[in-house]
């Protein structure tokens, strides 16, 4: 399997996973060009993607969408409340008939070789959703936009080879920056993002012998820096209640205006 970060941030988002037989976005949160251009450089391309998978339907995952949709007519995975309001979203421009394929959370379907495992995710969007694959033995997470982590959400990432997880904002700097109160809380909310610190606690609840990669993304430009967020999250996996050190395993952090290393699992 594959893990490959185009882009990804408070800005925008699209991350790519594949297997020897299938390829797949999650999100489409920046321009066509950057994606082509990011596919291009692992040697793929977008008209031979299996689809695009949709977390939620926020501008920084969804607003290269609609130019793609157009131009390649990929079929677009995602729940019915996000399609629903997607729908009414002017920014997309006409989407295609025929694209858009409704999932469930909880409930797996097929890609190719690919099983993709939906589930909830707790964000302030109509519903919102992460994803795991499998393929084989191997397992990749893609878990972004938590307001909060609980049991269910530590179950579906259990036993990952590779996960990107959102390290989104360090809590002081969010706190002391100068945001207006309203979106401070919310961000700090149950429906919110992941702080650094959370991160690295739920990342300690997922580590085990055989994890390959981790990388942390979806940080905010405002209320973040990648070496704040590595450094923490490394220090919660240190200090935290497990086995591990944090050099135990290799963990990055996906870049925000340039892709990231291609991951092979």
């Amino acid at each position: 399997m594959e893990l490959y970060s185009i882009a990804s941030g408070s800005s925008g988002n699209c991350i790519f996973v594949g297997t020897q037989r299938a390829g797949v976005l999650v999100d489409a949160g920046i321009s066509g060009k950057r994606v082509e251009a990011g596919l291009r450089s692992i040697d793929r391309s977008p008209a031979e993607m299996d689809g695009i998978l949709i977390t939620h339907e926020h501008s920084d995952h969804i607003k290269g969408l609609g130019v793609l949709a157009r131009r390649y007519k990929l079929p677009i995975y995602a729940t019915a409340g996000t399609i629903n309001a997607m729908s009414t979203m002017s920014s997309l421009g006409k989407m295609p008939q025929g694209l858009f394929h409704e999932i469930r959370a909880d409930e797996d379907f097929q890609i190719q070789d690919m099983t993709v495992k939906p589930f909830s995710i707790a964000h302030d969007a109509a519903d919102p959703v992460g994803y795991r694959f499998d393929c084989g033995e191997k397992s990749i997470g893609i878990a972004t936009d938590l307001g909060h982590y609980d049991e269910y959400t530590v179950e579906h990432l259990q036993g990952l080879d590779a996960i990107l997880l959102e390290a989104n904002h360090d809590v002081h700097m969010l706190q002391a920056g100068g945001y207006p109160y309203y979106l401070k809380q919310r961000i700090l909310g149950e429906r919110g993002h992941l702080s650094n610190e959370n991160a690295g606690r739920l990342l300690c609840r997922l580590l085990h012998d055989n994890l390959k990669a981790v990388l942390l993304g979806h940080l905010s430009k405002e209320n973040n820096y990648e070496k704040l967020a590595y450094e923490t999250v490394c220090s919660e996996v240190t200090m935290g209640d497990n086995p591990y050190k944090s050099n135990d395993f290799e963990i990055r952090v996906a870049q925000r205006e340039t892709a990231s290393e291609l991951i092979l699992i």
